[in-house]
């Protein structure tokens, strides 16, 4: 496996691959930059088909980490972790203990944190075997702990924005919003949608999922395999990533995309494609940094919980600077994003060798 030659290999500063076969860890870390200080970004556990699929989930991770940390003002790199194993079954405090070793040999180069297959209660297990882990539990009034809600309260504010910028709305009171994905964030973010008043489909692989915010919310349930067609206002991706792409967008029909998924898009390419329908996107790196800016400002400590509130309330300043300057210079907002965060990385790598 020629891991240069990869197409979504962007000059990663490191890629590390680990394994304990006591425990059965198989693991990759990538850390894209550290321009901006170690790299952070979370720890997901999935049952990746080969590892050709690891590594490059593990590259596009770590740069939409690199471009979310810039974007959000924070003083980390974009770094991420994949385990290949199936969470449901692999998983041990053994496991747990070996990739906390992992990241600890990295000597704080890397900061680990929960992601898709991985919990709070996981990195409390981590956290035994290394002290740079976030995403721990807290004491009233401290930033920090699970970063899903946080996650969710950010597409939420997000998605208002894009609403009030696409559809002149000054509310989500009616506004018809499909939610892929119910899991950690998808479910946070639909009980904030319905408090709003917006009016909820959801989908999600696994059903008694989607079936708990249908009784919880009264959400209609859709089949995961068409939600992204729904003729709705809001399209919002809370699953994995690569599902906006030359299969999906021909039969997209709502009028904004924003959600909490990393890596939407599955090229470059699709980016233009969405632009040229006319669909509002919301970068997902900028709309979904919520949980980033909690698990940062948990680690480097000295913040309550409150003004990591705050921080959060400045993504929808920064969604609209990018969907300004779209409309003004004719171009897709994920290269507008792109441009804004490479500019950031690249001025703080300049300060580096100064």
């Amino acid at each position: 496996m020629d891991i240069f030659g990869m197409p979504d290999f962007d000059d990663h500063e490191l890629v590390v691959f680990g394994s304990d076969a006591s425990s059965g860890l198989k693991a990759i870390v990538a850390i894209h930059s550290s321009a901006l200080g170690p790299a952070a970004g979370g720890c997901r556990m999935w049952p990746y088909r080969s590892t050709a699929e690891a590594v490059t989930d593990a590259l596009r991770l770590s740069r939409g980490m690199s471009y979310k940390n810039a974007m959000a003002g924070l003083p980390f790199g974009g770094g991420k972790a994949v385990i290949i194993a199936d969470p449901r079954t692999a998983k041990s405090p053994a496991l747990l203990a070996a990739f906390g070793r992992m990241v600890d040999s990295l000597g704080g180069r890397y900061i680990t944190a929960e992601d898709v297959g991985t919990t709070t209660a996981d990195m409390e297990q981590v956290a035994r075997a290394t002290q740079h882990v976030s995403g721990l539990g807290r004491r009233h009034g401290e930033a920090g702990g699970d970063p899903a809600p946080k996650t969710a309260l950010g597409v939420l504010l997000g998605i208002k924005a894009a609403v009030r910028f696409k559809l002149g709305g000054t509310g989500l009171d009616g506004v018809e919003v499909a939610v892929q994905g119910v899991g950690g964030v998808g479910y946070h973010l639909c009980r904030l949608l319905a408090a709003e008043g917006a009016r909820l489909r959801v989908a999600d692989v696994r059903q008694c999922a989607a079936e708990r915010v249908r009784e919880e919310l009264g959400a209609t349930i859709v089949p995961p395999g068409s939600v992204l067609a729904e003729d709705v206002d809001v399209i919002a991706p809370c699953a994995l990533g690569g599902i906006l792409n030359s299969q999906s967008l021909p039969y997209l029909r709502a009028r904004v995309v924003a959600g909490a998924a990393n890596n939407q898009l599955g090229t470059d390419a699709d980016g233009h494609a969405l632009h040229q329908t006319g669909v509002l996107y919301a970068p997902d790196y900028v709309i979904n940094a919520g949980g980033i800016i909690s698990v940062a400002r948990e680690h480097l400590g000295g913040v309550t919980e409150a003004q990591v509130t705050a921080e959060i309330h400045a993504i929808p300043a920064r969604l609209t600077e990018i969907f300004e300057r779209a409309r003004r210079e004719q171009l897709p907002t994920s290269v507008v994003a792109d441009a804004f965060a490479r500019d950031r990385l690249r001025s703080a790598r300049q300060r580096l060798v100064a």
